[in-house]
C-alpha cells in the first residue's frame, strides 16, 4: 500500500522559514522508521524542480490497508503531524493506491 502526500507551505512564511521547516518535517516523518508497526518505508522530498507547485513529497509505503489506517492514529505520527507540518502547510492532497 503506498500513502502520497503533496504539501503546500503557507505563504506566510519567508523562504528561510520554508527551509528550516521542510528539514523539520522531512526529519520528524521520516524518523518514524522502525516506530510504528506495518510502515516499511517512508521517504520526504523537500527539494523538488522550480517547476514544482508543491513544496514537499511524502512517499510512504505500507503492509496493507490496515497498517497504513493505524499509522494515521499512531501517537507518534500524530505528534509529528501535529507539530511539524499542520502549523505550516496550506494544502495537503493525498493519494492512497494498492502497489
Amino acid at each position: 500500500m503506498k500513502h502520497v502526500i503533496l504539501w503546500e507551505l503557507d505563504d506566510k512564511l519567508s523562504a528561510q522559514e520554508k527551509e528550516r521547516i521542510k528539514e523539520e518535517i522531512k526529519y520528524g516523518l521520516e524518523g518514524l522508521k522502525g516506530k510504528i508497526p506495518g510502515l516499511l518505508g517512508i521517504h520526504v522530498n523537500k527539494d523538488g524542480l522550480s517547476s514544482s507547485n508543491a513544496d514537499l513529497m511524502l512517499d510512504s509505503t505500507f503492509e496493507d490497508e490496515a497498517a497504513l489506517k493505524s499509522y494515521a492514529q499512531h501517537p507518534e505520527h500524530v505528534k509529528v503531524a501535529d507539530s511539524k507540518v499542520r502549523p505550516y502547510t496550506k494544502t495537503r492532497m493525498c493519494l492512497d493506491y494498492e502497489a
